[in-house]
């Protein structure tokens, strides 16, 4: 799906027309050749079901939560999710116990693959005690270190050097764990980015920097607003290995992560994956997304949904029913609606709460 800007005859980038994900993986050498990865591997049923499964639970999640934000249940940002589900599954899939994660603000389905509750997480969204920032982070400030979820960040960027620093500290424990530090096609021109790039290759963390390309940043497209689209290249400079990833397909995401996953937690320092996905809905919840036509959105919905090719390959190679269909989404909105009511009717913090969490109070001796 990445889209290489072409030279007209005075130099100047033309529009290109949008491209559909590639069904292969190109991975480039710190030199940055490329050369192509074939095969994308086969899931058994119990693996399509858990990604077919995970993934509804974003997108469902996501949309009750675009829903309550146009009731005025919640303010603020809202960045949703809808559409690149496929890339944190399929990372999770190939992440073990005591991993880390790290994103920007489009964050939601993030949490959810990390294991936090739809209760909190959607609490936290309306504003409420029972939320994991107790009703005050909001859509963009949410951590659980039980998850080993590390936020939630609402600074561009700002979270790849955490994401470094989380992989520091694993390289200084030497307790095996990989840091895995999401952020977008927007997030890679910022210059902290580049920084945290040569001292994890310098000193060999266990970081996978994951782009999640989903073409537009905050509204303007890669064409427009990088010099180098391919952003598996972007730590080319400091040797660090990178892949072109079809974000949109669970079973490239997991076997491009496992690879990754592997070489950083074998000491041989960080890695960069490049997601080539899309984003349904605008930037946030504020955006018209004017910037993309409806028939490049629906094109992407018909050809390239993720849970949509999940659920063709069950239909057609597990012989899935539809009342088995019915019955999982039925679950999965269950558990939502509950979020949802939950989120609802849970009493706001107390003002009181405006003084805590604020400095870290000295032990008692």
């Amino acid at each position: 799906m990445a889209i290489a800007a072409r030279k007209t005859k005075a130099g100047a980038p033309a529009k290109a027309a949008a491209k559909a994900p590639a069904k292969t993986a190109a991975k480039s050498t710190p030199k940055g050749a490329a050369k192509a990865i074939p095969n994308v591997p086969t899931f058994t049923k119990e693996e399509e079901l858990h990604a077919y499964r995970e993934m509804l639970l974003i997108r469902r999640f996501e949309e009750k939560a675009g829903q309550m934000y146009g009731m005025g249940l919640i303010g603020g940002f809202c960045h949703l999710y809808i559409g690149q589900e496929a890339v944190v599954i399929g990372m999770q899939m190939a992440s073990k116990d005591g991993d880390q994660v790290i994103t920007g603000y489009r964050d939601h389905g993030h949490m959810l693959a990390c294991g936090m509750e739809s209760r909190g997480v959607m609490a936290e969204l309306t504003g409420r005690r029972g939320g994991y920032s107790h009703g005050k982070g909001g859509s963009m400030h949410m951590f659980s270190r039980e998850k080993n979820f590390y936020g939630g960040h609402g600074i561009v960027g700002a979270q790849v050097s955490l994401g470094a620093g989380l992989g520091f500290a694993n390289w200084y424990r030497q307790d095996g764990r990989v840091s895995m530090a999401y952020f977008g096609d927007g997030a890679a021109n910022q210059g902290q980015v580049y920084e945290s790039f040569n001292m994890a290759q310098l000193w060999k963390l266990p970081v996978v920097f994951v782009i999640e390309n989903n073409r537009y940043a905050m509204g303007t497209s890669v064409n427009r607003a990088s010099a180098q689209t391919d952003f598996s290249k972007r730590g080319v400079s400091f040797g660090i290995p990178g892949e072109q990833v079809d974000g949109m397909d669970v079973r490239a995401v997991r076997e491009a992560a496992s690879r990754a996953i592997e070489h950083a937690r074998s000491g041989k320092g960080p890695y960069i994956l490049e997601m080539q996905t899309y984003r349904y809905r605008g930037h946030s919840m504020s955006d018209p997304a004017k910037y993309r036509s409806k028939d490049e959105v629906q094109r992407m919905r018909e050809e390239h949904d993720p849970i949509e090719q999940v659920r063709g390959r069950l239909t057609r190679e597990h012989k899935l029913g539809e009342d088995e269909f019915k019955a999982i989404d039925a679950k999965v909105r269950e558990i939502v609606n509950d979020a949802a009511e939950f989120a609802t009717h849970d009493p706001e913090p107390d003002v009181s709460e405006l003084w805590t969490d604020i400095l870290l109070e000295p032990a008692q001796a």
